[in-house]
């Protein structure tokens, strides 16, 4: 009597190994349009004005991204279409699938060192132990990747990855304690920054909002993969979870890097002003009529004269000590929201 599929491996569940794929890539797709919309938006908005070095981060996390979207979706249909019904088939690790974590073993650690010289940056005149404490935990991490990786081109076959659990624990602690890390030492920086003005302060607390968001989206993935992991070692949904953890490691950082245009989108007028915050942002042009123009002209004449008598004679103190702190905190924060 001839053997069936289902005599050759009795304990493989479609449903939660490949099915769990097939939805993980599915999702991840939706992402991976979500990150196109967000990188879309940041050369829109930072036309002529970003920094060389965002810029080109922005593009190879985007082309990385897009790499392994195409590698997952050639997993899934080589399982699923290509070796439909092949059983044999279902058993063995075909290339795209470790080559995609080598993908994962590129954007995460990018991501994380983005965020540490992002870091750097803010933490310019202060102590510099939060950016080499961020990118001593980047290395370590980085380094437990390669491991991995090594350890998993030694692997032929699925039941083969039950060994690698180790690694995979590791992996993601480190991740999430990474996260963890940068999130709270921007949070801090940006909260030392607060002056007392209503205007930055405000500004300050929505992109605190932002880093907290982001940071507990892929902490929260991270955690959900490992546990998924330990709990279902012999399923394929820890798979799942981590494909979608890469997408949203580059949809975070993209969000980070358009904080601000989302804060004034929010705000819905130009509350929070920042040095160069005019910068990148859409300014439809105002048509005004001839006699409108005349009163404007007049106004500003006004305008001139009560400066000038103000400046005969003044009717209140100039505080040069509040004025410098608000220019150094503005600054700051243009380091922070402006800078890609």
């Amino acid at each position: 009597m001839s053997s069936s599929p289902q005599d050759l491996i009795p304990q493989l569940d479609i449903g939660t190994t490949f099915g769990a794929l097939f939805i993980g890539v599915t999702i991840a797709a939706v992402l991976f349009g979500l990150s196109n919309i967000q990188a879309f938006i940041y050369f829109q908005t930072h036309k002529n004005t970003g920094i060389l070095f965002f810029n080109l981060a922005v593009i190879w996390l985007w082309i990385l991204d897009a790499l392994h979207l195409a590698l997952i979706v050639h997993c899934v249909y080589y399982y699923l279409v290509i070796n439909y019904a092949n059983v044999n088939a279902l058993m063995e690790i075909v290339w795209s699938f470790k080559l995609q974590i080598i993908v994962d073993a590129f954007i995460i650690p990018s991501a994380h060192l983005f965020y540490g010289y992002r870091i750097w940056i803010i933490s310019k005149g202060r102590s510099r132990t939060l950016p080499i404490i961020v990118c001593m935990i980047i290395t370590i991490n980085s380094g437990v990747a390669i491991a991995l990786i090594w350890a998993l081109y030694q692997c032929h076959v699925f039941p083969d990855l039950i060994k690698l659990q180790w690694g995979t624990y590791v992996a993601l602690g480190l991740t999430t304690f990474a996260d963890i890390v940068i999130a709270s030492s921007m949070c801090y920086l940006l909260a030392t920054s607060r002056t007392g003005v209503s205007s930055t302060d405000s500004l300050i607390t929505k992109l605190m909002a932002y880093i907290i968001n982001t940071g507990c989206l892929t902490s929260v993935c991270s955690v959900t993969a490992m546990i998924t992991c330990i709990v279902m070692p012999t399923n394929f949904i820890f798979l799942a979870m981590e494909f979608l953890l890469v997408k949203l490691y580059v949809n975070s950082f993209l969000a980070l890097m358009n904080a601000r245009y989302y804060a004034r989108a929010n705000a819905g007028t130009d509350n929070f002003y920042l040095p160069n915050s005019y910068h990148g942002v859409y300014r439809p042009r105002i048509h005004i009529r001839a006699s409108e123009d005349e009163e404007l002209q007049a106004s500003r004449k006004d305008v001139f004269k009560y400066l000038h008598d103000e400046s005969v004679h003044p009717s209140r103190s100039v505080k040069p000590q509040e004025s410098i702190a608000v220019t150094t905190a503005t600054m700051e924060m243009n380091d922070f929201s402006s800078v890609g």
